[in-house]
């Protein structure tokens, strides 16, 4: 069995600069700030501009996690993304980055497993390194959900924001870092949240022919509660067992951030008290694959993460899939 351990080196993130308020979204559709906030928990959330793209974001959150990390772009042996709006179907989101931050020679590729993305690309780069296969890996959860929403449909259109974080994964022998993951779908759960492609999938009703633009997000929002809350409980526990652990031993949970009332049903379910459960719901929405990543830096940056400290983050998707990690911290 491989020596190697994966460990958090860097991290790093971007928002976009401009903003979308309630008030912004009352004057797009028939809504207002008291049903959004009570319904999700969303008070704001950061919009690309219109020539800013997902490998723009990712490439200044992937920056800053090498900032942090102390390492060059040369030093990185792979790059994931995990994204649902790429700037193009090809090239990767990860090979546009890695141009764009000078990692020229390295292996790049892209994974799209929606909100899961960012904890499936820690999976898998965990097993690289464990098997001594890379060094350093750079993961990015990156989306511009803004360019897929339609802002006549107010039932998806408060929810989404954009942005991007980043990790520094790099081999260790010493203690702590990545110490279990776990990944899983239910692909019958397919049609419960898409996006149209290349071709109408088949369960694309009426309704959403009729009113909806094409190529634009769509949601059925009691059923993925419904799962959501299931499995964000389960995972947790899950890869928890995996790593010898508890949920009595979490110091920080940082689940995808979707909304609040799934977020906190979860939160009972694994009876976490709230002070370690860690929320940027209110300031960002929800940013899929960014969503686990940008608060994962958020709540280092705030200095919540001490040496030792397990952290558990677990998030689900369209697909519909579910990824968790058990991590303990070491930077």
């Amino acid at each position: 069995m491989s020596e190697w351990k994966t460990v958090i080196a860097g991290l790093g993130s971007y928002l976009p600069e401009k903003v979308y308020t309630n008030a912004d979204m009352e004057r797009m559709v028939e809504t207002n700030d008291e049903w959004i906030t009570q319904r999700t928990g969303i008070k704001e959330r950061h919009i690309a501009r219109e020539d800013e793209f997902t490998s723009d974001l990712a490439t200044v959150a992937a920056n800053r996690a090498l900032e942090d990390a102390g390492m060059s772009a040369e030093e990185i042996d792979l790059i994931i993304v995990a994204t649902v709006s790429p700037d193009m179907h090809s090239p990767s989101v990860a090979a546009l980055v890695g141009n764009n931050i000078g990692a020229t020679k390295t292996a790049a590729f892209d994974i799209n497993v929606a909100c899961s993305g960012f904890v499936t690309a820690m999976s898998v780069a965990d097993q690289f390194i464990r098997t001594g296969f890379y060094r350093n890996i750079l993961i990015i959860g990156a989306d511009t959900l803004s360019k897929i929403t339609d802002y006549n449909d107010r039932a998806t259109c408060i929810l989404f924001g954009d942005g991007a974080g980043a990790a520094v994964l790099t081999a260790s022998k010493g203690e702590g870092g990545v110490l279990a993951t776990l990944n899983g779908a239910d692909c019958s759960g397919a049609d419960k949240i898409y996006c149209d492609g290349l071709r109408d999938p088949k369960w694309c009703g009426e309704e959403k022919a009729q009113t909806h633009k094409r190529r634009s997000l769509w949601m059925n929002g009691s059923e993925v509660m419904k799962f959501a809350v299931r499995i964000m409980s389960n995972a947790t526990k899950k890869v928890l067992e995996k790593a010898g652990l508890t949920t009595a031993d979490i110091d920080h949970l940082i689940p995808h951030q979707a909304n609040m009332r799934i977020i906190e049903g979860a939160r009972k379910r694994l009876e976490v008290a709230p002070e370690r459960l860690f929320v940027n719901l209110d300031q960002v929405g929800n940013m899929s694959g960014a969503s686990i990543p940008v608060a994962m830096c958020q709540a280092y940056q705030q200095g919540r993460f001490t040496k030792g400290d397990v952290i558990a983050i677990v998030g689900f998707g369209a697909g519909l899939t579910w990824a968790a990690a058990a991590i303990e911290w070491s930077k």
